[in-house]
This record gives C-alpha cells, structure tokens and sequence, in this order.
C-alpha cells in the first residue's frame, strides 16, 4: 500500500512504497526523513525528489518517507517526539534497517536514533560519501574518500566518546574511556597522514602534468550534478565519457583535446558535479583535483535549465568555486537541455560585448557553435600583437598562422623575407614555437590587445 505523506501542507507523488508484507525485511530499503527548516524557494518537494535521487545513487531503494517542518531541531534526536514514534512505527512495519536523514547529525542524535529505531542511521553527508566511495575508480579518487571519510569519523568520535573523557581518574589512574578514544585517534591520525602524504605525490605529478601540456589553454567543465557535463564532454569532444541520468556519475577528472574555431586547439577537463551542502570533507579532499578548476583559463558552468530550482544550483556551484579559490577565473554559464524546453540555441553577451550565456543542447548536439565562438572569444581575450619576419621556405608555419586567424596584414620586404603583423594569445604563440622550433627572439613587439582597436578575424591563406 502506498505510504501517506506525513506532512500535511505537501503533497508528493515520489511513489515511496512499502513491502505488501508488511514485516518483511528488506536489506537495502531505507526510510527517508525529511525535516523542512526555514521556507526558502527550494525547501520541500524538489529537497526530497534530490534525496531519493541520492539515495538510488547510494543503492538503496525507499520504502517510505517520514517528513515534517520544525524550525529549530531537537538537539536529542534532531526530531521532535511525535516524529521519532511515527519513524520507529515505520521502520518496525517495513523491517528496514537503515534511516537516511535529509541532514548532518550529530553523533548525538545519531546515537539516539539508532537506540529509538534499532537501524543503521545514515545521515545527508555519511550517504554522500558512502556514494563517493563506491563511485571513485581511480587510485587517487579511491585516497581522496578514504580520507574525507576517516575526517568525517575522526569528528564523530571525539564527540561521541566526550562522555567517557570525563572518566579520568587520580594520579596514575586513566579513565577507561581516554584509553580507547586515544588508540582510536591515533589510528585514524596515522592513516590520515599516511593518506596526506600520497595525495601529495599525486599532485607534484599533476604539476608535472601541467607543464607539459603549458602553452594549451585549459577549459573546466562544473556544474551541479546530473546536469550533462559528462554529456556535453562526449559529444564536444567525442571522447568516450560515462554518461548516466544519476547523482554523481562521474568522480575522476577526464582530460580531453579541445578543438575551437580557426583551429584553436585547447584542453578540456571534466569534474566532480558539486550538490548541495557538499560535505567540507569531500572539498578538502578533492581540493587537489579541483584545482584544476582553480587553474583554469576559463570555465564553463553547466546548468539543466529545464530543472526547476537551477538559479539556486547555480548559486550552489559559485559558493564552492569560491571555497576552492576559483571565483575569480572567468566563466561563462551553458544552459544546457533547452530541447526540454522547447528553446532554439542562443548567444548572450554583457554590456562590454563579451559573451555571458550559451544556450544549448549537448544530448542534440544543437548550439555547439555558439558555445565554440564563446570559448573562443575569451580565450582570445588575452591576445597580444606583435610581428614576424619568415623566409618563403617557412610555408607551413605560414599556414598555420592563418588557420589561426592571427594574421592582421603581411607585406614584403626589400630582402625578400615577408613581415607578418599578428594577434596571438600567449598559449598559441608557446605551441607554434614549440611545434615550429621557432626561435623566440623571432617574435618581435609584442604588446596587448587592449592597446589596438578590436580586429576581425582575417582568412585566407
């Protein structure tokens, strides 16, 4: 039989049901409880459809749902009493042995639940990381949640030893609860170092990374999760990505070449969707993979705009750009799923001209020019002038100036070499003299864009 909302003022068609047993257990069934804390534009129904989705990505499978609004929590059980009596009725009906709370618990109210109900009590950031932990492949992502998830025991458990602590005896005496709470936190502090030092290892060989792919610019996908990124990846790239209509598909940052307008050629990267009170852990522990965000040249903030609730996804994924020390790169929102909507593709620009939104559809493949002339145009922003002087036996370096679209005029001189006025940015003028083995004491003049008029694009070759 289908369970009743328990909280009068919503209504929820999530179809959470219940087992026609009655009294049967169910391993991975779990109860939901949702407690609606302050009335903002997001609380509610779309708060518990994103819940259901987490705990499907968790592997778990509802079997009933236990909501209500109470503004300030019970510090004892984070319910109130008649909340907890229709919580443990629920569990005892269905035979579920797990509780997944729609919030962080303390180990108190975790405790107490887990004594009122006799299931397993797994809390908003206990289930995130459980997925993060089942989802990482890579050896650094699997490092990265084994470490978010021993700091997020190693909080727990000094306070839910606290009590034993207070348990210290006279001289030489020693409370019984001091010795197990020390053991258990020198183990925990053991293995975090250990932890610490590995990932280190693995970012000075990011850096080593960085620098041999220096002079291509570096573009960062992110994005709240399930909004298309892994999609967008795929088929702007056309590299195989994991794509999947579920929380958190992707885990392990992809690199991919990225190829622009004029022959513009970049990188580009796909991250870790961010959600919703994302656990501080998980930032901290993914601070090294998300710096490549930090360090990008451009970002692309990916957004479902046919989600009801994405201005504040968007206001979600800012607040953790910001927290990673990202809020300054450049980005540009691309408003991704408009076939939903029913919206053609779209450039828009802000008041100085550059460009702002991209409307598009990655699942359609629509819009994908629009988002390259965007990228391209910030991009080229950092563009300088300067000059060359090349020999006519230089004919290829030539060609591959003007499938730039660098070239803003070319004249011949009296020795018969060729001077060529150019717009290059900083990274394609690295990778022509890399390529090129052209000598750097060539490249004559070179000043910034912003001091000349702005140019179009030159063809032609």
């Amino acid at each position: 039989m289908n369970i009743p909302n328990t909280n009068p003022r919503r209504k929820t068609d999530l179809a959470l049901t219940r087992t026609e047993s009655g009294g049967a257990t169910c391993p991975r069934g779990a109860i939901l409880v949702h407690l609606e804390q302050r009335q903002t534009e997001w609380d509610g129904l779309s708060r518990l459809e994103e819940l259901v989705e987490l705990v499907r990505a968790g592997g778990y499978e509802s079997r009933g749902v236990v909501s209500g609004r109470k503004q300030v929590p019970s510090p004892s059980h984070f319910l109130g009493s008649g909340k907890v009596k229709e919580l443990v009725a629920c569990v005892h009906e269905t035979g579920c042995q797990t509780v997944v709370v729609n919030h962080s618990l303390t180990s108190v109210q975790a405790r107490n639940l887990n004594q009122e109900t006799g299931a397993a009590i797994l809390d908003r950031t206990g289930l995130i990381l459980e997925i993060f932990s089942e989802r990482a492949k890579s050896y650094e992502g699997k490092l990265q949640v084994e470490l978010a998830r021993l700091q997020y025991a190693a909080g727990r458990l000094v306070r839910g030893w606290s009590h034993l602590e207070r348990q210290k005896g006279g001289i030489g005496l020693r409370g019984p609860g001091e010795t197990q709470l020390e053991t258990d936190r020198r183990l925990i502090a053991k293995r975090v170092s250990t932890l610490e030092g590995r990932l280190r290892s693995f970012e000075k060989h990011r850096a080593i990374e960085r620098r041999s792919r220096a002079g291509a610019p570096l573009v960062a996908l992110v994005g709240y999760t399930n909004v298309g990124k892994s999609t967008l990846f795929r088929e702007w790239t056309g590299a195989p990505a994991e794509v999947a209509d579920q929380l958190f598909a992707t885990l392990d940052p992809t690199w991919r070449q990225l190829r622009l307008p004029f022959g513009t050629q970049g990188i580009l990267v796909d991250t870790v969707g961010f959600i919703r009170d994302l656990p501080h852990e998980l930032v901290a522990a993914f601070r090294a993979t998300l710096s490549e965000t930090r360090l990008a040249d451009l970002i692309l903030h990916v957004v479902d705009a046919s989600a009801p609730g994405y201005r504040l996804q968007i206001d979600v994924v800012n607040q953790v750009l910001e927290e990673i020390g990202a809020g300054t790169v450049p980005r540009i929102e691309v408003m991704n799923k408009i076939d939903r909507l029913g919206r053609m593709p779209e450039l828009e620009r802000n008041p100085d001209g550059m460009p702002e939104r991209v409307w598009i559809s990655a699942d359609q493949r629509t819009g994908f020019d629009l988002l390259g002339e965007a990228t391209l145009a910030y991009l080229k922003r950092s563009a300088e002038w300067g000059s060359v002087i090349i020999d006519d036996s230089e004919g290829a370096f030539r060609a591959a100036l003007y499938s730039l679209g660098a070239v803003r005029s070319e004249h011949r001189l009296e020795t018969g070499r060729t001077e060529m006025t150019l717009c290059l940015t900083p990274a394609d003028r690295a990778r022509l003299t890399h390529r090129f083995h052209f000598a750097p004491e060539r490249w004559h003049c070179w000043r910034s864009a912003c001091e000349v008029p702005a140019y179009q694009v030159a063809s032609g070759g």
